[in-house]
């Protein structure tokens, strides 16, 4: 443990890294642990890859910084050449930036510029749903659906309209089908509300992230958002921060649905871990409209830099070499398999979710009802801790807008094997075990809360 000025880091102390391979990484007391959640859900392959190393250091070796209005580069040219083969020239512009944050304020601003360059300046307001998470910088945040990460900055944010999206684990519906045609017809209700002409985009995870752990939406709903956007005239922005670049067995979540938005954004595993960097990818017409008027009114200084796109290409071609898509499909049904196994043995684990290798697993106080964990509890925090301690990391998260309900993600790097999945899978046991052993005995914090109406 080290004494740190970091003001970022809250509750117990941390242990120090030292090094990590693989999907390993050890502390500076020699402990391991089994990189079960990427990180953040960024570290796509692993630790320590010789062939990324050596693509940054060829670069360095070249150049490692140039400014995006000075000089064009080689790397930046191949990498978005490249993206926009993975979505089959489908959005053939490409804007570069260096985190996923940035990015969907990048996309949020040139939707906005498009509207305004067509004449249009009515057009202010977006849509997104509640919960969700796209970002932290101010324009992020007011899209995102997230209460504690809103509420001290909703009277300085321009906020969407904030609309349910489906929820497969808790609807009252009759069937899935009618549970999405009834969100469906809510939100068109809302976005006609707010009246068509003034609305700009919808703004959407195609798989939850951290914000309702690894939710799924579904084609139908994905399609009639689409749909949606196409009658009322504006954008379907879709935010791969998380989803992209592999992650759930196609290189973007939207591929799974057949539905093409008209931005698109990703970050994290573009660069994997080894250097910030993140992209929004464009239809042409809007890119057209917006340079016709004037140009993009938006820019970061490493945006496009050489060393992060040659880190991006890097990573990209890594990942179609060694085919680690199918490596994501088959390790996560693998996973799959052996997290509805552990669901199975303890009542308390009320849905299990996700695609390829982005798996949430939801935790409930009482399974026949679904009903949360009372939320100063702190159960996902607890289950954390415990996993930790077995030496697996795992990424905690409230699903239930933040304020109400535990949930825990399973992404591990898409390069994981089979017998690594296998180890991941015993520790998460373990801690599951002893979890399920603390249920008996409530938290200290617990201890002092008032008693139900029912007690």
């Amino acid at each position: 443990m080290i004494d740190s000025p970091l003001f970022y880091q809250t509750g117990p102390a941390l242990p120090e890294v030292s090094h990590a391979d693989g999907v390993m990484l050890w502390d500076t007391q020699g402990k391991d642990y089994l990189d079960g959640c990427s990180g953040a859900i960024s570290c796509n392959l692993g630790h320590g890859r010789q062939d990324i190393r050596d693509a940054m250091l060829a670069q360095m070796d070249k150049v490692a910084f140039t400014y995006r209005t000075q000089f064009e580069s080689a790397p930046a040219v191949a990498l978005g050449h490249r993206l926009v083969e993975l979505f089959n020239d489908e959005l053939g512009k490409v804007f570069f930036i260096s985190s996923g944050s940035e990015a969907v304020e990048s996309a949020i601003k040139l939707a906005r510029q498009y509207f305004f360059a067509l004449g249009k300046p009515q057009r202010q307001r977006f849509v997104s749903l509640r919960p969700s998470y796209h970002g932290s910088t101010m324009g992020a945040l007011g899209m995102t659906g997230y209460q504690p990460l809103e509420a001290p900055f909703t009277s300085m944010t321009h906020a969407s309209i904030k609309v349910p999206g489906p929820d497969f684990y808790r609807h009252q519906d009759d069937n899935d089908d009618a549970h999405v045609d009834r969100v469906l017809a809510e939100t068109r209700e809302a976005m006609e509300a707010a009246g068509p002409e003034s609305l700009i985009g919808f703004v959407l995870e195609p798989i939850g992230g951290a914000s309702t752990g690894a939710r799924l939406l579904g084609k139908r709903y994905l399609q009639g958002i689409r749909a949606l956007c196409d009658e009322f005239g504006c954008l379907l922005i879709a935010d791969e921060v998380l989803t992209g670049i592999g992650r759930t067995g196609t290189w973007f979540a939207c591929q799974h649905y057949d539905v093409v938005p008209d931005i698109l954004v990703t970050a994290k595993g573009l660069g994997a871990g080894y250097y910030p960097i993140g992209a929004m990818l464009a239809r042409n017409h809007i890119v057209e409209a917006v340079m016709a008027s004037g140009g993009f009114q938006h820019g970061h200084t490493y945006a496009g830099n050489p060393l992060a796109c040659a880190t991006g290409l890097a990573v990209i071609e890594a990942i179609a070499r060694e085919n680690l898509l199918e490596n994501t499909r088959q390790r996560g049904a693998q996973l799959e398999a052996g997290l509805r196994k552990l669901a199975e043995r303890y009542d308390w684990v009320g849905h299990v979710r996700g695609a390829g290798l982005l798996w949430g697993v939801e935790l409930v106080a009482d399974g026949e009802s679904r009903q949360p964990f009372p939320a100063e509890q702190n159960r996902f925090a607890q289950i954390t801790a415990l996993a930790k301690q077995e030496g697996l990391l795992i990424y905690p998260r409230r699903t239930l807008d933040g304020i109400a309900g535990d949930h825990f993600l399973v992404c591990p790097p898409l390069t994981i094997q089979a017998h690594e999945v296998d180890t991941l899978l015993e520790r998460l046991e373990r801690a599951m075990a002893g979890f399920d052993q603390t249920l008996t005995t409530p938290p200290p914090s617990a201890l002092h809360a008032q008693p139900s109406r029912e007690s």
